[in-house]
């Protein structure tokens, strides 16, 4: 997941909307969102490779979302799959930030009325504040172009009294380029770095392969919606939380 803009208990409708962009290689072997057999009411896509994934929910009323954090300055570091935190996070059973070494991450988490941050980067953990906060691949609401433009975008659509699902992910189809002066400076070349500034990621062998939507209205209930870009397709899933 590289990009997630979050609606936390702004809407009167809505206590909770996401909206989330997942980048990875076109190669990458990949189940689309379901609810997984192995975890009881757990409702996410699957990395088939190492296993965990990069956001869900589940019907007893937590969430997690997770991106990389992007420095290629590091070293890399050979820790466990990050994708796994996401799991772990949904069955309320996240380890403490500091039980194994891992590649940088951000994490939004919690139960969906108790969402918290982390970062491993930072090394804090902190309550979500109410409001409209945006993600990418560094820090909670750093001010990257593409995460400022959806946010502005996302809080016009909010003045709606029940802004329609198509609407929100017209959002994240946006492939505006930054300039070349706004660009972020995580250790790409400037030509890749311009490529990953867009919204809607499209480059050879790498991009955008799908789009995420979770609406958790007042009354518990809940859409999810997963539309896949790379191949094409569209996943539904309407459920009331129970807590």
């Amino acid at each position: 997941m590289c990009l997630i803009v979050l609606a936390y208990r702004v809407h009167p409708r809505y206590p909770l909307i996401v909206l989330a962009n997942r980048d990875e290689f076109l190669d990458r072997p990949t189940t689309a969102a379901h609810f997984w057999s192995d975890r009881p009411g757990v409702l996410a896509g699957r990395d088939q490779r190492a296993g965990g994934t990069w956001m869900g929910v589940s019907t007893y009323g937590r969430f997690a979302a997770l991106t990389n954090h992007r420095d290629l300055r590091k070293a890399p570091i050979d820790g466990p799959s990050r994708g796994e935190l996401v799991v772990r996070a949904l069955e309320g059973e996240l380890p403490a930030m500091d039980e194994q070494p891992m590649e940088g991450y951000n994490l939004i988490h919690g139960p969906i009325d108790s969402l918290n941050y982390r970062s491993n980067v930072l090394s804090m953990e902190v309550p979500l504040s109410n409001g409209i906060h945006g993600l990418s691949n560094a820090h909670l609401d750093t001010p990257w172009p593409k995460v400022e433009r959806l946010k502005r975008s996302f809080a016009e659509l909010l003045e709606l009294p029940d802004p329609h699902p198509d609407a929100m992910f017209d959002l994240l189809l946006d492939r505006t380029i930054a300039a070349d002066e706004d660009l972020p400076d995580t250790g790409l070349d400037n030509l890749r770095e311009r490529a990953l500034s867009a919204a809607f990621i499209v480059t050879p062998g790498y991009g955008t392969r799908c789009s995420t939507l979770l609406l958790v209205d007042v009354q518990g209930g809940a859409h999810y919606e997963e539309r896949t870009h790379q191949p094409p397709g569209r996943v539904l899933e309407l459920f009331n939380i129970t807590q």
